[in-house]
């Protein structure tokens, strides 16, 4: 198996999800992000939105493509198979509070299958909530950041993708719209 394309960003999870879209892909979807909160990551086709426990911590988020999808590794806390289409070949990692995080160009436009697995996300929502417990109404900005900057888990989210097939086309009444 070999690794065709590789790319990590770190992102803030604002309201406690970050996305994985198409650049085309603009509409969210309520139903995906319910889906989210049952088993961790779900989307639509077109976005994957990422649940996390907490909103303020930054994860690393990777999206790596291979020729064949690799065994989830064992160190992985959780894991969902996934599915995204990229008409662009282009597929952006949002924060949903404060924009994109960054952006990977694909191989090729397409489908792409295989699985998204995590982890120290609960690690991370501990020491999130760890932050929530103290005292804080007379800490400064640089203190908190400092707190929270200094979680002891590194939450992350891998998405192993392989190609599978090309874009669906539009049909007619679809591209005169």
């Amino acid at each position: 198996m070999a690794l065709l394309a590789d790319y990590s960003v770190a992102a803030t999870p604002g309201r406690g999800v970050l996305e994985v879209y198409d650049a085309d892909a603009y509409l969210g979807d309520s139903a995906a992000i319910d889906a989210a909160e049952q088993q961790v990551v779900a989307g639509n086709g077109y976005h994957l939105y990422l649940l996390n426990l907490q909103p303020a911590i930054e994860v690393q988020v990777t999206v790596r493509i291979w020729d064949t999808v690799p065994e989830v590794p064992a160190e992985a806390e959780g894991h969902v198979p996934v599915s995204i289409e990229s008409e662009t070949g282009i597929l952006v990692v949002n924060q949903l509070e404060f924009g994109p995080a960054g952006e990977m160009s694909l191989p090729r436009p397409g489908v792409y299958e295989g699985h998204t697995w995590w982890s120290g996300r609960q690690a991370a929502a501990d020491h999130y909530g760890s932050y929530l417990d103290q005292d804080t109404e007379d800490w400064t900005f640089e203190q908190t950041r400092s707190y929270l900057t200094q979680c002891p888990a590194h939450e992350r989210y891998v998405l192993d993708l392989a190609y599978t097939r090309g874009p669906e086309s539009l049909d007619e009444d679809e591209a005169d719209l």
